[in-house]
């Protein structure tokens, strides 16, 4: 689903049906996150950035919410579900699942 600011993102969701202004990140799992999280954590994410250069059946990306000098942001970690080991650079990926 596209984000208020446009981009493509698999965890973000939005219900707009019939007047609703309902939207939530899926990605994050701690429940605290989810409450503290609002659509404008969407302009700066880097999931939709690493959703197009890497389309991986076997990236896991981890959403959290880390604060910097009084200002939220949107972390991720990843991991390979093949290989079991974390991925330094999810833009890239592990290296295993598709070597040439």
């Amino acid at each position: 689903m596209k984000t208020p600011y446009g981009r493509e993102c698999r965890f973000f969701y939005g219900d707009y049906y019939r007047g609703r202004n309902f939207e939530e990140c899926r990605g994050l799992i701690n429940p605290q996150e989810k409450q503290n999280w609002d659509s404008t954590l969407c302009k700066d994410c880097p999931v939709p950035a690493i959703q197009l250069n890497n389309n991986c059946p076997n990236l896991v990306l981890t959403v959290y919410i880390s604060k910097v000098l009084f200002k939220k942001r949107v972390k991720v970690k990843a991991s390979c579900s093949k290989t079991l080991l974390p991925v330094k650079d999810p833009n890239i990926g592990c290296g295993h699942c598709h070597e040439n």
